[in-house]
């Protein structure tokens, strides 16, 4: 069997699971012959790391990927880059022949968003976007659900995620805490969101309004703390010993490697303060969506909160369903699984009209993102992946309007205005 070619882009701690699943898993399908970072540290690193498996593989900074695709001559390009410049990733792919493999969100606003949509009409090339949530079992199992009609036809959605003060404070770190790296949480979080329920109930956003503000992690809240000597980054910060959010980036091996020892070649620190004036994206937004079905759904993502999970009700014709998920703590890249399922913390009710309610047994699945991440690996990279009843592979449109609705909410944020899907992207 003929390898396929990749080349990765984008050399963060997200990248690495496309990187591992290549190197061992997939080895007998998988050729990875290019690495592309802005940083030469992290690039000789995952150099490195490659060695030790018996790979060699070529490594290009930024300004080489075009280099990198003329030498390696890739099938698939992976962007697995700050979100901000997905799209120059992926567009710059496709023009130069690839199919795109991309972590969501796909891009984080409307112009660029348009360039793939237009990029890929013109060149007819692939763009997949990894939506490990509609792999999770227990989130296939909700669409299972309701794709049998237990429930009816859906008239309404109430969704409230919660991103704990672990978790959560980890976007206010990092690059995430600006929306021109990000999108905000609205984009970069809730893309997986919001495209859960576009997937789950097989519709189209038409229309979006919402409000949001930075209400916890700011200088006021640290006040409130008694944190009044705060630096700029943890690692000498003067209140160390008393902050609850205060990261030891030498204590874990893995950020301390990838990030804090190459620090001189970027100037990029991953343990800025959760409390910084410079932050510009909010941590509490509600948001109502309007659906091509007629389908409505009030939403809200707080990222202060006590546990860490979702809680999501289906209002319909014959009945309710609720579901309830509760995942473990992490941060990203802090070598835990990310988004395991806490079984005892996770439930599916069933509320039928004139009839008892009941619950439902909870699929399972090991790994990251309850299970997601090892079954969306094996349809990436498996050149005969299990047959997949439930469509949970994402192209670019299910990529678009994943992060429209995001978009629309920060619009409507900016506006205090309703702002229509139609108004943002043509051609989809």
């Amino acid at each position: 069997m003929t390898k396929k070619r990749y080349v990765q882009v984008g050399l963060g701690s997200r990248s690495q699971m496309y990187t591992n699943a290549m190197l061992v898993t997939y080895a007998d399908y998988c050729e990875i012959v290019g690495f592309c970072d802005t940083n030469k540290g992290r690039l000789a690193l995952r150099v490195k790391q490659a060695s030790n498996y018996g790979v060699t593989v070529a490594s290009y900074l930024a300004q080489e990927f075009e280099q990198m695709i003329e030498e390696t001559r890739p099938d698939y390009v992976i962007v697995t880059t700050q979100d901000s410049s997905h799209h120059e990733y992926i567009c710059r792919a496709m023009e130069l022949g690839c199919d795109v493999i991309t972590e969501k969100p796909m891009t984080i606003d409307a112009d660029k968003c348009q360039r793939i949509v237009d990029t890929q009409a013109r060149t007819g090339k692939t763009c997949q976007v990894t939506f490990n949530y509609r792999y999770s079992p227990h989130r296939t199992q909700v669409k299972d659900l309701l794709d049998s009609g237990v429930i009816g036809d859906v008239t309404s959605v109430d969704f409230h995620w919660l991103l704990d003060t672990r978790h959560g404070a980890d976007y206010f770190r990092r690059w995430h805490r600006n929306k021109a790296n990000s999108g905000g949480l609205m984009v970069h979080k809730a893309t997986h969101h919001f495209d859960l329920i576009n997937w789950w109930l097989n519709t189209l956003p038409v229309s979006v309004f919402a409000s949001g503000r930075r209400y916890f992690y700011n200088p006021e809240q640290a006040d409130t703390y008694g944190l009044v000597n705060r630096g700029e980054r943890c690692l000498n910060c003067r209140e160390q010993a008393h902050c609850p959010f205060f990261i030891d980036l030498n204590s874990i091996d893995n950020l301390r490697t990838l990030y804090q020892e190459n620090e001189d070649y970027d100037g990029y620190y991953r343990d800025r303060c959760v409390f910084s004036d410079d932050i510009d994206i909010e941590d509490s937004m509600n948001v109502v969506v309007n659906y091509a079905t007629g389908t409505t759904m009030t939403y809200s993502l707080n990222a202060y909160m006590p546990w860490e999970g979702y809680i999501v009700y289906f209002n319909g014709t014959k009945g309710r369903l609720e579901h309830k998920c509760q995942e473990t703590v992490y941060i990203s890249g802090d070598g835990s699984v990310p988004g395991a399922l806490k079984k005892d913390g996770t439930t599916i009710h069933i509320y039928p009209h004139f009839e008892p309610a009941y619950a439902v047994d909870v699929w399972t699945g090991a790994g990251g993102h309850g299970g997601g991440d090892k079954l969306l690996l094996d349809a990436l990279f498996n050149p005969e992946p299990v047959e997949d009843q439930y469509n949970r592979t994402a192209d670019h449109h299910a990529g678009a309007y994943s992060i429209l609705t995001g978009i629309a909410a920060n619009q409507s944020m900016a506006t205090s205005q309703l702002v229509n899907i139609t108004d943002l992207v043509t051609g989809l």
